[in-house]
């Protein structure tokens, strides 16, 4: 394949990440109005171990396991963001 073929592909994939990042993040929306209404805190922090370690386990390459983190604290900062009251 040339680069115009990669680029292409990535950014179909980038289409499909929005989308399944939109989907995560009504999933996060929905937790957050619950948290509200139960006075939970919006930061757990066990939860959130508990995703980087699925995400680490689950994790096929080329990112490290470190890498993957990285990227999903990030995302779990912004599902944080989207959970508190506007």
């Amino acid at each position: 394949m040339e680069i115009a073929d990669w680029r292409k592909k990535i950014d179909e994939l980038d289409e499909q990440l929005v989308t399944l990042l939109s989907e995560r993040a009504a999933a996060a929306v929905a937790i957050g109005q619950l948290k509200a209404k139960s006075s939970s805190p919006i930061y757990e922090p066990k939860r959130e171990q508990a995703v980087f370690e699925h995400v680490r386990r689950i994790n096929p390459g080329p990112l490290s396991d470190a890498q993957v983190q990285d990227v999903y604290e990030r995302v779990m900062d912004v599902m944080r963001a989207l959970q508190r009251p506007q």
